[in-house]
């Protein structure tokens, strides 16, 4: 039987830096969404990602109809956040106080913290100010359990994974599954399986 949303729509951003596989993990949820019978749009936002600059995925999840692409400000209901500062800056703008929160805690720092011009607040503030601006909030080091299987950007199907084990969607192994088959060579699909079930065993 087909599991319903708690909120229609439900609003989604996936936000992270480029070169982190944002773009990919939106389109793998997207993909399981919809194969499990859910109307779903997606919006995107680019920084400059090439550089490592912000990158935004909106997905807005019906079981009625086509939603316009982009998420109203003050109406995400899930942040995924791949870079843990891109939380805080998708939620000055999105967040409010029923929105839940999966962040990586590794950080990725711009080249204006690396050359000594900009700070960086500490993971600890960072979480800190997550748990306080959110409703649920996990944080999680999807980039080191990404390095334990042999490669960080892993840490995009990690983050899926874990948020699937929240049970704040309709999504399981088997919908995982199912979509990276269409999506992914033979080779490349068992280390993309165990990511996922390593980020469900995150959370």
């Amino acid at each position: 039987m087909k599991k319903t949303l708690s909120k229609d729509p439900t609003n989604v951003i996936i936000t992270g830096v480029g070169g982190q596989g944002n773009v990919l993990a939106s389109r793998v949820l997207a993909g399981m969404l919809v194969n499990a019978g859910y109307y779903v749009t997606i919006g995107e936002t680019f920084g400059m990602s090439q550089r490592g600059g912000s990158v935004m995925s909106h997905l807005r999840i019906s079981e009625k109809s086509v939603m316009s692409p982009q998420i109203p400000w003050g109406r995400a209901d899930i942040v995924v956040a791949l870079e843990p500062v891109e939380a805080l800056r998708v939620l000055t703008k999105y967040g409010n106080p029923d929105v839940a929160v999966l962040a990586n805690s590794r950080v990725v720092y711009p080249v204006g913290v690396i050359t000594g011009e900009l700070d960086y607040p500490s993971i600890e503030e960072m979480q800190n100010a997550l748990k306080r601006i959110s409703a649920k909030s996990w944080s999680i080091d999807a980039t080191g359990e990404a390095v334990k299987l042999g490669n960080p950007v892993l840490s995009n199907v990690i983050m899926v994974g874990a948020l699937c084990a929240t049970n704040l969607l309709p999504i399981d192994h088997k919908s995982f599954e199912e979509e990276i088959a269409k999506k992914m060579t033979p080779d490349k699909r068992r280390i993309n399986l165990l990511a996922f079930d390593a980020g469900a065993k995150m959370i």
